[in-house]
């Protein structure tokens, strides 16, 4: 009795594991031709108003973190133990859009400035930043890491990291770290190791 049970369950999972997964309905295949991905995109926040149209001749290439090509002076395993720094990588449409995103956050950013008020070496109050960065939508769902005039904001699209200090305002776009600083959101690159 309990052998039959036993040979009925397995021929019940062998089934079931032969049937499962092995082809997508015509219509499925069909409908979405795009992958699937297994998470959640983030939020988009600092988005312009219309998609750029001018797209930049080549991509800036991200930080690869391998150092090889460019100084063979370096440890034989250097790639490996800095891959936790990586950056995404930024297709050529994605990098206008985070352009596009950098430029609304310097403009919001500059009225930081202009209002005045800065304090020790030149620093902005982080609440100062972090209103200005909510005014575009972009709050802690968007990773955004506020710390001695430097902040980071994904935007859903790419990175977005600067400076705002009295004397300076600064922007670079750029993709989402492999491993991030912990506790800062996926645009601060780690400074330990991994």
């Amino acid at each position: 009795m309990f052998i039959r049970r036993l040979a009925a369950s397995a021929a019940l999972v062998a089934i079931a594991v032969t049937g499962c997964g092995t082809q997508k309905s015509e219509q499925a295949q069909s409908a979405d031709p795009r992958p699937s991905y297994s998470f959640t995109p983030r939020p988009k926040c600092a988005q312009p108003a219309e998609a750029p149209t001018d797209l930049p001749s080549s991509p800036v290439p991200s930080v690869t973190g391998t150092g090889q090509a460019e100084n063979e002076d370096l440890a034989p395993h250097h790639a490996e133990n800095h891959a936790y720094r990586r950056q995404g990588p930024l297709t050529a449409e994605k990098r206008a859009r985070g352009e596009a995103s950098a430029k609304l956050i310097r403009k919001e950013l500059e009225k930081v400035r202009q209002e005045g008020g800065a304090g020790e070496y030149g620093v902005f109050s982080d609440e100062r930043i972090a209103a200005a960065l909510r005014r575009l939508g972009c709050g802690r769902e968007h990773g955004v890491y506020i710390g001695n005039g430097f902040y980071s904001v994904h935007t859903g699209v790419t990175c977005v990291s600067g400076r705002v200090t009295k004397d300076e305002l600064t922007s670079e776009v750029h993709g989402a770290y492999a491993e991030p600083q912990p506790g800062t959101g996926p645009c601060v690159e780690n400074r330990g190791g991994h």
